[in-house]
């Protein structure tokens, strides 16, 4: 019996796919997207600039939106849902990734 050989292109195209996996799946930040506290609304991006991020995640006073972490927005009615304004309270999750800190 011959024995099969892998081409040289197999093994690295492989291989890349691995570390393409390996990175993104881990250490990446959660989703945002700009959305009003009070109401759960879902705002222009614009709404939410000017700001540093701040302790929760608000857009300091570039509008009146603040960054929601993670979880979708709702077909419905337009209003985020399954996440966090808190960017910590947000675990990526993924391939050999460990959380760490937290609150």
């Amino acid at each position: 019996m011959a024995k099969r050989r892998l081409r040289s292109s197999t093994v690295v195209l492989g291989g890349m796919g691995l570390l393409a996996l390996t990175i993104t799946s881990c250490g990446s930040e959660p989703d945002r997207r700009c959305a009003d506290r009070a109401t759960r609304e879902t705002l222009p991006s614009y709404e939410c600039r000017g700001g540093s991020g701040g302790a929760g995640g608000s857009g300091g006073s570039g509008g009146r939106g603040s960054y929601y972490y993670g979880g979708s927005t709702s077909s419905y009615d337009g209003k985020v849902q399954g996440g966090s304004f808190d960017k910590s309270a947000v675990d990526r999750g993924g391939f050999g990734c460990t959380r760490s800190g937290g609150g």
